[in-house]
């Protein structure tokens, strides 16, 4: 068949494949706090599964919202200078 398709072809580069060989080691979280140690084809540490927020109360779901879109910041006044005595930092100035 191909001379590039043998054993020697991962010393040359990295392997060229969509899964893992084996099964790693993983904590997987639920939404309610309990842990289970599984068999992953990917090597992670820990798999968290995603929150239902249609079973939330109302006040938790606004109160996560607002965490995950904060608000836009709220634009701050421009200073200006016209209560501002200049003859108190007429020191300062070079002449």
């Amino acid at each position: 068949a191909c001379v590039r398709c043998n054993s020697n072809r991962a010393a040359i580069s990295h392997l060229h494949r969509q899964l893992y060989g084996r099964l790693y080691p993983v904590l997987l979280v639920s939404t309610d706090g309990s842990t289970v140690r599984l068999r992953y084809s990917e090597p992670k540490r820990i798999i968290m599964l995603p929150l239902d927020s249609s079973t939330l109360p109302e006040a938790e779901r606004k109160a996560r919202l607002r965490r995950h879109f904060p608000s836009k910041p709220k634009a701050k006044e421009e200073e200006t200078f016209e209560g501002i005595d200049l003859d108190t930092y007429k020191k300062f100035w070079k002449k």
